[in-house]
């Protein structure tokens, strides 16, 4: 298979103007009811969403004006801080997300937290620190946990998969791609958790499960993402198929073999696939059924995501998040962010059993996943 990284490139630029967004103490944001009066909310659509100039702040969609004082405003008592928001409005992203199955959030995280993220990830800026493999991401730095928590994304995934009640199915994590050598093992094609087609994986989605989406991928672009830097690789639209990777593009079960890259090549990287470029700072919300893998960083610097499976609540989750969560909740980081951010994640994060007499977290048996551990590879057949 020919190596001539081929792939048609759709680039994102920094924008050069953003909405605003107006934070409450509690994380809720400020917006404009259907009174046409100031009002909370914890979800950010376009109610929420400000544009500042002269000193004042403009509501976007109904034109209400607000006057910011000392950097800030206040209604009936209540500060509200302005903030950085999205480049567009949330429903603009929707319509987009529901057309083509993927959007850009293009720098829709504030310059800060994106430092944050660097400075966990150890890259960028921040590439000559050593990781922190004994913490969770989400319990070493507050923006971990404030990205976790992205209010324009969340409402994108709950309105693209129909359902209010979303979760993770992993922490987040970081994902650190170094420099290619030539020779060590990369991702092939596959689609992501819970469909897993592609992947050597059990329990995948049967293939054109119907109309439900089962799953939406929520890629974090902690460095700038470049082609020659290694930005994933897409095949853009392939969720409509409804169906995995074909084989002969190099699938992540074929690539699981240590020795296949030697002996075929890298995975497929010709003009039928595409890299979407993004600044540090932007968001990538995918259907999870659509082909992707990583890039091949091709560069000396270190390229970092933060990865994070979102899927309805009813879907069970790829791992085990009751140790990372208990760890978050006893870290100074759980006191550092807002309640609304705080009321999010354990949604997110802790799996519930549905109503009384269960109601409470679903947890594991230490005991039993010792045991099954432990059965791994012995069971060949019935």
């Amino acid at each position: 298979m020919a190596e001539k990284f081929a792939e048609r490139v759709v680039s994102f630029e920094r924008p050069g103007q953003f909405h605003t967004l107006l934070i409450g103490a509690d994380g809720r944001f400020l917006g404009i009811g259907d009174d046409g009066e100031p009002t909370c909310f914890t979800d950010a659509d376009d109610k929420v969403i400000w544009d500042q100039r002269n000193g004042e702040v403009q509501h976007t969609t109904t034109g209400r004006s607000l006057t910011i004082d000392d950097g800030a405003i206040e209604v009936d008592g209540e500060g509200f801080a302005v903030s950085h928001g999205p480049e567009k409005l949330p429903s603009e992203y929707l319509g987009f997300f529901e057309d083509n199955g993927w959007v850009c959030l293009t720098s829709v995280l504030s310059d800060e937290v994106v430092d944050g993220l660097r400075r966990v990830a150890c890259t960028d800026q921040y590439a000559e620190r050593d990781p922190d493999r004994a913490r969770a991401a989400i319990s070493q730095h507050v923006a971990v946990a404030q990205t976790a928590a992205e209010p324009i994304s969340l409402w994108l995934i709950r309105q693209y998969m129909q359902i209010r009640d979303i979760a993770m199915a992993h922490t987040p994590a970081m994902a650190v791609l170094t420099k290619d050598d030539g020779k060590r093992p990369v991702q092939g094609w596959h689609s992501d958790y819970p469909y897993h087609w592609g992947v050597p994986a059990p329990g995948q989605v049967p293939v054109q499960p119907g109309a439900s989406r089962l799953g939406v991928q929520r890629n974090v672009c902690v460095s700038d993402f470049t082609k020659v830097g290694g930005a994933t690789a897409f095949k853009l639209g392939s969720h409509a198929r409804n169906e995995g990777p074909p084989d002969d593009w190099g699938t992540a079960a074929r690539y699981a073999s240590r020795s296949y890259r030697a002996e075929h090549g890298l995975p497929y990287n010709g003009p039928d696939a595409d890299i979407v470029e993004a600044p540090g700072g932007s968001i990538i919300l995918y259907d999870s059924r659509t082909w992707h893998r990583a890039g091949v960083n091709r560069t000396d610097n270190k390229r970092a995501a933060m990865l994070q499976a979102m899927v309805p609540m009813y879907v069970m989750p790829k791992v085990d998040m009751s140790a990372a969560y208990k760890q978050f909740a006893a870290s100074p980081v759980y006191q550092d962010i807002t309640e609304r951010e705080r009321v999010e994640l354990e949604a997110l994060l802790v799996r519930r059993l549905p109503g009384p007499p269960l109601h409470g977290a679903l947890g594991t048996d230490p005991e039993l996943v010792a045991l099954v551990q432990k059965g791994d590879g012995t069971r060949t057949g019935y």
